[in-house]
């Protein structure tokens, strides 16, 4: 990652704030980490960490990230954090931008100060994304527990630095020790602690109301010192807001999370990206292959209507998508949910764990949906994949129950050792078109 390449704007009460923007892309996304704890002279210690996620922010896009007051490249000398004058330094990046409306990304304590500022200027900002983040710092509960933390700061700042890493970033105990040193050497504890004391006062309960703009609220599904009662707060109190539950342990974006989320973002933002294609070097091979398919696609679509289905059916679309390349599967951009998404994995373990995920995913988003996984020579051009193989997993597909996920014969001989699932054998059946029968085996999650 190169180096930053600052620039400076100066917010209404004289304060410099240091800013950079990275991307070419043309949506203008305004990055909010928590304040204070994640200046950008940290990014080279952290870029290797930091690389898949920053540069999947920036993919078709502009991203502006900056160092709030009292922090990183911004003026340090400061020690007012009221949330009024914390919401002076959005406005003058935002200004120096000079590209409206903006969409904002804002993590933990940076969400108040996002709903403010977006609740004050409507007209500036057109989505909001909600990162593990509250109306009322108050509603954290008992703040023993965080008094305690505010002690260390002053007591043992290096054990406090060990826990923002781990707990924050996600990143490893092994490295802690050496994550808290750079963010010991760019941080001021002083100043953090006088901070988080003022934090305490933020609320903006009030203002949900007027945060017209679409906003998504994100939230780790394992946090105890951030419960999802937060998020369900945040969700209830904007109207329209779109909650999704994140299933990590950690309130940073760790780079297992990096593409998922940002598949998620891009679906939100409407980011339109070039799709990735299989690549084209053989003309055929083996690959396993998974089809999925919802359920009764017409039949929802008459009780739902064409846009509400359309719109569900989109959303999961994407979720699958993402679950397939999770999984280190590829999938099949010239077959759309509805007609089936495909997808071509070089594993037949992690073809099932996607299959399985991707059940889930359609049972829990209201379609339901049948999985069928087969392996076999395909013809790949073009980014498409072609031939018998294809057909048969789509024909195993059709044969599933709502939510089921079944194989042929030949996955399961692949996986049954390695796959940690059960089988259960279904027979030969006679699939439409197929001229030999076809031996099926349902998959069953162990435990």
């Amino acid at each position: 990652m190169d180096a930053p390449r600052i620039q400076y704007t100066k917010t209404s009460d004289g304060v410099k704030i240091a800013y950079r923007v990275d991307g070419d892309g043309g949506k203008t996304l305004v990055y909010m980490p928590m304040p204070l704890t994640r200046p950008m002279e940290t990014d080279n210690q952290f870029r290797d960490r930091d690389r898949n996620w920053r540069e999947r922010l920036a993919r078709g896009r502009r991203v502006a990230r900056f160092d709030f007051r009292g922090s990183g490249y911004s003026d340090r000398d400061v020690s007012d954090f009221s949330l009024d004058r914390m919401e002076l330094d959005l406005a003058a990046v935002i200004q120096g931008l000079n590209a409206r409306p903006v969409a904002i990304w804002a993590e933990l304590d940076s969400g108040p100060i996002a709903i403010a500022y977006t609740a004050h200027n409507p007209d500036l900002v057109d989505a909001l994304v909600l990162w593990c983040s509250w109306a009322r710092d108050a509603d954290l509960g008992d703040r023993s527990t965080w008094d305690a933390l505010d002690t260390m700061i002053t007591t043992n700042p290096r054990r406090y630095f060990e826990f923002l890493a781990t707990s924050a970033a996600g990143i490893p105990a092994s490295e802690a020790r050496q994550a808290a040193e750079v963010l010991a050497r760019a941080i001021d504890a002083g100043t953090l602690k006088a901070f988080l004391e003022q934090v305490w006062s933020y609320d903006v309960t009030p203002l949900l109301p007027s945060v017209k703009c679409r906003t998504m609220v994100l939230h780790p599904t394992g946090q105890d010192f951030f419960p999802a009662r937060l998020a369900a707060r945040l969700a209830a109190g904007i109207a329209g807001a779109d909650l999704r539950m994140i299933d990590s342990q950690t309130i940073g974006v760790t780079p297992d999370l990096a593409n998922s989320i940002g598949d998620l973002l891009d679906r939100f933002l409407g980011v339109e990206l070039e799709a990735p294609r299989v690549a084209v070097t053989h003309s055929s091979g083996t690959a396993i292959i998974l089809f999925a398919d919802i359920v009764d696609s017409t039949g929802l679509t008459e009780r739902l209507g064409d846009a509400a289905f359309r719109d569900k059916a989109r959303d999961l679309d994407g979720a699958l998508r993402a679950i397939i390349r999770d999984n280190a599967g590829t999938p099949i951009e010239g077959k759309l949910l509805g007609d089936g998404v495909l997808a071509v994995f070089t594993s037949a373990r992690q073809a099932i764990e996607a299959a399985l995920r991707c059940g889930e995913a359609g049972s829990h988003g209201g379609l339901p949906l049948h999985v069928g996984v087969h392996a076999g020579d395909v013809i790949r051009e073009e980014g498409n994949v072609f031939g018998g193989a294809v057909n048969v997993a789509a024909r195993i597909a059709a044969e599933s129950a709502p939510g089921e996920v079944l194989v042929s014969d030949t996955v399961r001989s692949l996986a049954r050792t390695s796959a940690g699932v059960s089988f259960e054998d279904r027979g030969e059946q006679s699939l439409k078109g197929i001229e030999e029968p076809v031996r099926l085996w349902a998959v069953r999650e162990q435990g």
